[in-house]
């Protein structure tokens, strides 16, 4: 019977009645040691009635094994694993040991979690119980948490139980406190007990509510620590744990030692311990007076403790050099080799080769399933015991690569710091060395000096890795804006006689000369879209198309590199590529696609860390809201730019200024970019248009000139037909008339940006009916507006609108029926429909975006009242393009 816990008993109810409806959930329950989470787990497990139940607990003694955790949750479910798509099968396979380990991404183990809970729950509802997560290893912790936050609609509750405390972070999931006893519950818990009353009043205030303590205190009849005056300053989980501490001194020795044994040995098996304790001069004896003592249960796999803290009292009441023996016959007698290396981290203490050995053996092991953090601190400790200062440079600068594919930007630039000086002459390990380095400082939000480190250290590296580094150095140093680098690093590529097309391209922009750097750019990514390229390559490509305004090669690119990470399950590497994709979708008026990109990206840059990332993000949701007028919105999403993408979004708002008739602001906010050290990027030329319009409206057009000499070198170079109408509509504002806009139109016709076309037809019809042309005015008018209002752009709407009137014509176009269709859907709706109306099946829209069978179904039976559709089949017969 649980007491006082009515209220959290009905929210767990409701977990899992949703889950037997077939609705997701996750909640973690948070407390203080012995406040009751596991008998709510006991409890959820007791009443989960038609439901499967999988159970993970995390040990303390286990905390820094990679994966153990997961492998409770996987072992007595791995005839499912064949179920998966090969890559997810394999990240599990790993897991346990069962096969190679070819994972490159952290989250794909989480992701292949995912996919088999929701087959999983394909047989029947599904109640995963995650009891002690605050000592579940961080592999593991990672993988049940990606999984936890995108479970929807596959009928599988997740319940975590933490310690408040011990920093185990679930952002998103809802959580279930719980408090303390109050007076009344606590006596009634005391109920059968037959205490005086003062004893039982002494043991109700010196437990606090808490349900843990009222039990060992009442156990031991008052004979507790509240017997010692200073116990009364400690918290009451500290006053259990030292009642525990207690009774295991009271214990005779050999008892005691076969305590710290079982408490060592996290899960060893009990042939494990019992051959340790040989070495120790116990036996199953003394094992089991430790059982009869109520401190730890034998089963036929495992010795588990009545509480954790029992375990804890046992390991931190025991001597040193007691510890030390356990850990010795620990790795004597495990058969796990990484429960050994774990062991011999424990108890080693001066420089020994055999054992760095054996622990840098089991971070390599850590690294290749995925299990990056503990890589790293395995690493890190086969460093600290390696004599060779050689040795222990290349184990610190693994350390440091291990940290950084964890996402530990700190943890790794210290390793880095730490490694540096202990390489000698021109080794190899520095090439590594100088890459975390780098990537370290790109993350900080430092390019120029990421690249600086690249270029220094390209000087002394093989011509193949001195050509990456500079390849990837011109790219951190186009993101500072500075030109030195960039010129240096395509300088050194061709002393190795591998110039390469858009480093030299980058340099002449940075110089100003577009007419050069525009050319070689277009070579590169013409080169690329042809040919098969490497990942690196293929992402300088996306990159210089983005440069050139070449949104249709950067879609095409975009598009082969996302399914190529979707089917490698390579999650982390996808935001940067989906952000790309977004602002190429912004551009040729697919909004609604766009905001389904940036929701992707914005979900995986959560799951994954990538902060930074998740606020650029925003800055192509404030493109959209400036389009469509939205002010509150853009100015929200622009105010939490970062510097890398401050430029563009000062220059969303100028267009949000311009639009709502304040050409003065956009004027004044895009010179003073101009003068800033981001006045090289292609979104702050693009916007060059809006800095032209906003002096000519300011009758200024003086102020116009040098912006349409900047943007006309750089159209002309590129050679875009968007770029090239847009800069002929400007010289039209600026005085060339009628032939200027016609010329601008034709080249409009080309294809590209239809917001620039929209606005090109505006700009023109009002030209015509000011020169009291108003039937001719009419039909770039009428077709201005359906741009404006396929794209939801209410100001140039509204403009158009008025100047419609003006010229004689009343009428105004309605919104494309796709783009009201589309308008009704979520972004995981949209994309969900979208692949389901090229004919993929619920379980390849689920491997492509990372959701379950089930998820996708959930989604379309929510998408299809609201498209009017009751069928896949009938959805190929909609317009879906949408705005």
């Amino acid at each position: 019977m649980l007491y006082g816990r009515t209220a959290q008993q009905a929210e767990l109810g409701k977990l899992l009645d949703a889950a037997r409806a077939g609705r997701s959930g996750v909640v973690v329950l948070r407390g203080e040691a012995g406040i009751g989470k596991t008998a709510l787990l006991d409890w959820a497990a007791g009443t989960a009635s038609g439901m499967r139940v999988l159970r993970v607990q995390g040990v303390e003694a286990e905390s820094e094994l990679p994966f153990a955790g997961l492998v409770q949750l996987l072992w007595p479910i791995q005839r499912h694993i064949g179920a998966l798509p090969a890559p997810q099968a394999g990240a599990l396979r790993a897991v346990l040991g069962q096969g190679p380990a070819e994972a490159a991404d952290r989250f794909s183990t989480g992701l292949a979690t995912l996919t088999l809970l929701a087959e999983l729950a394909e047989s029947g509802p599904l109640l995963c119980l995650v009891d002690d997560a605050h000592w579940l290893d961080q592999a593991s912790a990672d993988a049940l948490l990606f999984a936890a936050r995108r479970l929807a609609a596959e009928g599988v509750a997740m319940v975590f139980a933490a310690r408040d405390e011990d920093g185990f972070a679930a952002a998103g999931a809802a959580e279930l406190r719980l408090p303390r006893l109050d007076g009344r519950v606590a006596a009634d818990l005391l109920a059968g007990w037959a205490f005086a009353p003062d004893l039982r009043d002494r043991i109700i205030a010196e437990s606090a509510g808490n349900p843990l303590a009222l039990v060992e205190f009442a156990a031991g009849q008052g004979a507790h620590p509240g017997d010692r005056p200073e116990a009364e300053r400690l918290p009451v989980a500290d006053r259990v744990l030292a009642a525990f501490g207690a009774r295991l001194a009271a214990l005779p020795e050999p008892v005691r030692l076969v305590t710290l044994l079982a408490a060592t040995g996290g899960r060893s098996t009990p042939a494990v311990l019992l051959r340790a304790a040989k070495r120790l001069e116990t036996g199953p004896e003394d094992l089991e007076r430790a059982e009869r003592a109520g401190l730890l249960r034998v089963g036929a796999d495992a010795v588990t403790f009545r509480h954790p803290l029992i375990a804890t009292a046992a390991y931190q009441g025991a001597s040193f050099a007691d510890r030390i023996a356990v850990h010795r016959a620990l790795a004597e007698e495990t058969d796990v080799p990484d429960c050994r290396a774990n062991h011999l981290l424990a108890l080693t203490t001066a420089p020994d080769d055999q054992v760095a050995a054996e622990l840098a053996d089991a971070a390599g092991r850590a690294r290749r399933r995925t299990a990056y953090a503990s890589a790293a601190r395995l690493y890190e400790r086969a460093a600290a015991l390696t004599p060779a200062e050689h040795v222990r440079a290349e184990r610190l600068a693994e350390a440091a690569a291990a940290a950084l594919l964890a996402g530990r930007t700190e943890q790794a630039a210290d390793l880095a710091l730490r490694a540096e000086p202990l390489f000698t002459g021109h080794h190899g390990g520095r090439d590594d060395l100088a890459r975390v380095r780098s990537a370290v400082e790109f993350e900080r939000g430092e390019p120029g000096r990421a690249a600086e480190i690249l270029i220094e250290r390209a000087r002394h590296a093989e011509p193949d890795a001195a050509a990456e580094m500079l390849r990837t150095a011109a790219g951190h140093a186009w993101f500072s804006g500075r030109p030195d680098p960039i010129r240096a690093a395509a300088a050194r590529l061709r002393e190795l006689g591998r110039a390469d097309a858009s480093v030299q391209g980058m340099a002449h922009l940075l110089d100003g000369d577009p007419g050069r750097g525009l050319p070689l750019l277009a070579e590169h990514v013409e080169s690329a879209r042809k040919t098969p390229r490497d990942g690196g390559d293929r992402l300088r490509a996306i990159y210089g198309s983005v440069i050139l305004g070449d949104d249709e090669s950067t879609l095409t690119l975009a598009a082969a590199e996302i399914e190529e990470y979707r089917t490698k399950g390579l999650i982390a590497r996808l935001p940067p590529v989906l952000q790309a994709q977004a602002q190429a979708q912004t551009r040729v008026g697919l909004h609604r696609d766009a905001i389904a990109s940036v929701a992707e990206a914005a979900a995986i840059a959560r799951d994954t860390g990538l902060r930074r990332r998740a606020e650029e993000l925003d800055v192509v949701l404030a493109w959209i809201a400036a389009i469509e007028g939205d002010e509150e919105r853009c100015r929200g999403l622009a105010h939490a730019a970062t510097d890398s993408s401050r430029v563009a979004a000062d220059c969303a708002l100028s267009l949000l200024d311009l639009s709502l008739g304040r050409p003065e602001q956009a004027l004044r906010r895009l010179a003073s970019a101009w003068r800033g050290p981001g006045r090289h990027v292609s979104v702050l030329m693009a916007s060059a248009a809006d800095h032209i319009e906003a002096a000519v409206r300011l009758g200024r057009p003086q102020e116009a000139e040098a912006p349409l000499r900047r943007f006309r070198a750089w159209a002309e170079g590129g050679g875009i037909p968007w770029a090239l109408a847009v800069a002929a509509r400007c010289a039209a504002l600026l005085g060339e008339g009628e032939e200027a806009y016609l010329r601008a139109l034709e080249l409009h016709r080309q294809g590209g940006r239809p917001f620039e076309r929209a606005r090109t037809e505006l700009l023109y019809g009002e030209w015509l009916r000011r020169a009291r042309r108003r039937s001719a005015a009419r039909a770039p008018l009428r077709s201005a507006l359906a741009t404006f209002e396929r794209l939801g752009a209410a100001p140039w709407i509204e403009r158009t609108r008025t100047e419609l009137r003006a010229a004689g014509d009343d009428t105004h176009a309605s919104r494309p029926a796709a783009a009201v269709l589309t308008d009704r859907l979520t972004s995981q709706e949209l994309q969900v429909i979208r692949l389901a109306a090229e004919g993929h099946s619920s379980r390849e829209i689920g491997a492509r975006l990372f959701l379950s069978r089930r998820t996708v179904e959930y989604h379309l039976y929510k998408a299809y009242p609201k498209l009017g559709v009751t069928s896949r089949r009938e959805l190929a017969a909609l317009d879906l393009a949408g705005r």
